[in-house]
């Protein structure tokens, strides 16, 4: 099989957390609308403020970066077997890259800035007369900064990403199909948590990865149908900012209300209040999508025995009870930003494909990825049978 195609990047270091190689492009500010939020501001800032990673000598760095270049590649046939999509067998469209914190931050930045740009241009618009060039800058360099914090904090918990948005950013090179990224410092850091072979633990994170670039490739319309919905939703929250900063500022007593009675906050419970019915119905949709795509990435990772990954079982259990460890501040953050929902996507979606395989095949359940239509709804999701009805499996 051939090697998945990769762009030009020597072995980033984990222990220095070097911004200088397999470095996205810069977003740069020519978008009028990107002044609203600097994201040059925001990938600097992350830089500067993410957690330093593991410490490793140079040999150690370059072998894990080949490490994880070589199991991206030897995944691929273990993601074709287990979904039978033809997709995965040719790959070469899109490309792997082994990143540090500071790279994947700054690779972030470019994919918010695709996905928000509609509807802050529209946003801008609206707002042009009563906006100058001088608030403008400060405003985009108060939200960069508070992005970049954002940005810092989660680049110390990703392992890896699948961007299919990369190639649309402003001055890109990455491949039309998308990039995904594998965060070098943050798997070695759980695997060494762990205690588990890292050869095991790469290759099992890899599977899940790689499952995302199957996905995007088994159904290019998916892209495009995530862009719409995505500017409908950030169009319909940043469309009346002055409503969206009350809703934001109720959302916010709200959450600390909970935390100070001691109650954790559920599900999307900042969330909750910044939704009127239009975003509560877009928000459904990508919740049902996402959960599908995390779902399906989480059954073939869970597919494979011991004859693929020797020490499965073991990474299985020690990662699932790695959150249980948790202290009380990053539960508040990950509650915050809704991590802990997403979270539960990975196990309704899961729950969800699952279902289906059992009463249709893995054939049955790849109709998914024929058209917009076939995508499950958040109820289906929940329920298995509704989505096998409606499709007639």
């Amino acid at each position: 099989m051939e090697s998945t195609a990769r762009e030009s990047a020597p072995a980033l270091s984990p222990a220095t957390q070097s911004n200088q190689a397999a470095q996205p492009n810069q977003s740069g500010q020519s978008n009028p609308a990107q002044a609203l939020i600097n994201w040059d501001l925001a990938a600097s800032a992350a830089a500067r403020l993410a957690p330093a990673g593991p410490v490793l000598d140079g040999k150690a760095i370059g072998d894990a970066v080949d490490s994880l270049r070589r199991l991206a590649d030897a995944s691929v046939p273990h993601v074709h077997e287990i979904t039978g999509l033809e997709a995965a067998r040719d790959l070469r469209d899109s490309s792997v890259l082994v990143v540090d914190r500071a790279s994947w931050a700054k690779a972030n930045t470019q994919s918010f800035a695709v996905m928000l740009k509609p509807a802050m241009q529209k946003m801008l618009d609206t707002r042009r007369g009563n906006l100058s060039p001088a608030a403008a800058q400060v405003s985009g360099a108060i939200t960069g900064s508070q992005l970049g914090a954002v940005l810092a904090f989660l680049s110390s918990k990703v392992l890896g990403q699948y961007d299919p948005f990369a190639a649309l950013a402003e001055n890109s090179t990455a491949p039309a199909a998308g990039r995904l990224l594998l965060v070098a410092p943050n798997i070695i850091s759980v695997e060494r948590e762990l205690n588990v072979a890292p050869e095991d633990f790469r290759l099992w994170v890899c599977l899940h990865e790689q499952t995302h670039r199957v996905q995007f490739a088994a159904a290019p319309w998916l892209r495009h149908h995530m862009l719409e919905q995505i500017d409908e939703l950030s169009g319909h929250l940043l469309g009346n900012v002055d409503s969206l900063m009350e809703r934001a500022s109720a959302a916010a007593r709200s959450l600390k209300d909970r935390s100070a009675s001691g109650n954790t906050p559920g599900r999307g419970a900042i969330l909750d209040l910044l939704q009127d019915p239009e975003e509560k119905a877009a928000i459904s949709h990508l919740t049902a999508v996402m959960s599908l795509l995390e779902g399906h990435a989480n059954v073939v990772m869970d597919a494979v025995d011991a004859s693929i990954v020797p020490s499965v079982k073991t990474i299985r259990q020690r990662f699932n009870d790695r959150g249980k460890d948790r202290g009380v501040i990053e539960k508040f953050i990950r509650s915050l930003l809704g991590l802990d929902a997403k979270m539960r996507q990975y196990s309704d979606g899961a729950r969800f494909v699952r279902a289906v395989v059992d009463v249709a095949g893995m054939e049955g359940f790849n109709k998914v990825w024929d058209s917009v239509d076939h995508l499950p709804t958040e109820p289906e999701i929940h329920d298995a049978k509704l989505w096998l009805d409606r499709m007639g499996l």
